[in-house]
């Protein structure tokens, strides 16, 4: 596997930090904004229940079908021209969602933000790879805790700033962040076209072939990948759902209580995001960090079964530390290719089938405690879930990239 020599983060690149940086905060704040002010928009018109749940389900279900057709886009115009459209589209949902004057214009609006977060998503680690190959460890860290801070952050400050002037000034103000963010990229997008005239030979910069990504079908690593960031997301969104009435119902907690207890399972991204990136590539800890990852998964799940009323905040902590993945397998989706193309077709592979199948969970999970009217079932399938990262961490370990995987099965890549 190449690695790059290191050299000074910011020489030659303080755009581009400053764009990934910028770049992730939108992509989180935008996502984050909404739901602590339903009862704010529900006082100037009706908020069903039933739109409700599908802005809860959209995101994993936005990001899973526009991480599939983000490859095809990004052959089309590139990372850096996708990125400044990326977040146009983010700003302009955003504007759109705060001036909704009903429930169904709100869902739209959401439903184009959600759409260009989740082409966002699959650009991040191919961005990192471009413009930092000798600092994978490093960026993922840094926009991995940009995301963990902008996921908490909007929703301490949306509330406040909600009854300090009004909903729609709530929301709409995220647009300005997304817009901010554009410029960088937009300098970055005419940089680049001038270096791709000029270097059209270096492998950077040749245009992907579009055979990458239906190549990944075909390659154990890519799937490995998939499965783990599906087993993230799984835990991250049926918790984000399900996770207060379950500890109500079986820990005998207040709702209150089960609300600071939720955001004390979304804190726990936090240290992960700081630490995770660098011990993979400082010390090459993955198969380490999978362990503990099932292992905290698997106690936690275990807590909630067996002694649920002992000590709710630790299965909380427990079960929070399992999505650890995230940021693994984020930084694991550079370190385990070769090629820009390869990184690209990887990235939107795992992401967009991780979050197709992770946007089944919540609604089962739902289905199987009502007809079970029981916590038992969906907690057993919650620990099968966990279990799923046991195989995918014995492949994904293993210092390999998915170039290899396929040289070794079909020849050159």
């Amino acid at each position: 596997m190449k690695s790059s020599p290191a050299r000074p983060l910011w020489q030659g690149r303080t755009l581009a930090l400053v764009g990934i940086v910028l770049f992730a905060f939108s992509l989180r704040s935008a996502v984050a904004s909404l739901s602590p002010l339903f009862d704010h928009i529900s006082a100037d018109f009706e908020l069903p229940a039933a739109v409700i749940g599908l802005i809860g389900t959209a995101p994993p279900v936005c990001f899973a079908v526009f991480g599939l057709l983000t490859p095809a886009l990004e052959r089309r115009f590139g990372l850096e021209r996708l990125a400044v459209a990326a977040m146009a589209v983010v700003a302009v949902g955003l504007v759109a969602r705060s001036l909704a004057p009903n429930s169904a214009l709100l869902l739209a609006g959401t439903a184009l933000v959600f759409a260009a977060v989740g082409t966002g998503n699959i650009l991040l680690p191919p961005l990192v790879k471009r413009y930092f190959p000798d600092r994978i460890g490093l960026m993922t860290t840094v926009f991995s805790t940009t995301m963990a801070v902008s996921t908490f952050l909007p929703p301490l400050i949306a509330v406040p700033v909600a009854d300090a002037a009004d909903w729609h000034f709530s929301l709409g103000l995220w647009a300005v962040f997304a817009l901010v963010a554009t410029i960088p990229w937009i300098g970055l997008a005419m940089r680049h076209r001038a270096a791709e005239a000029a270097k059209e030979d270096d492998e950077e910069f040749e245009a992907p072939s579009p055979r990458a990504f239906g190549r990944m079908w075909r390659i154990p690593l890519a799937w490995a990948l998939l499965v783990a960031f599906a087993v993230s997301s799984t835990i991250a969104y049926t918790s984000f759902a399900w996770l207060p009435k379950l500890l109500v119902d079986i820990a005998g907690v207040s709702p209150a209580t089960a609300g600071a207890l939720l955001s004390l399972f979304g804190f726990m991204g936090l240290p992960a995001s700081l630490v995770v990136p660098l011990l993979v590539t400082r010390w090459n800890a993955t198969r380490l960090l999978f362990g503990v990852a099932v292992a905290c998964g698997f106690a936690g799940i275990a807590g909630f079964l067996f002694v649920p009323t002992a000590a709710p905040w630790l299965w909380v902590v427990l079960l929070g530390l399992a999505p650890l993945l995230f940021p693994m397998i984020l930084v694991l989706l550079g370190l385990r290719t070769r090629t820009h193309e390869g990184s690209v077709a990887l990235s939107g592979f795992a992401q967009s089938g991780g979050y197709a199948i992770a946007a089944l969970f919540p609604l089962g999970i739902g289905l199987l405690h009502d007809a079970t009217d029981s916590w038992t079932g969906p907690l057993i399938v919650l620990a099968c879930v966990v279990a799923a990262a046991i195989p995918a961490g014995v492949v994904a370990a293993r210092p390999h990239t998915v170039e290899d995987d396929w040289e070794r099965r079909h020849g050159a890549w």
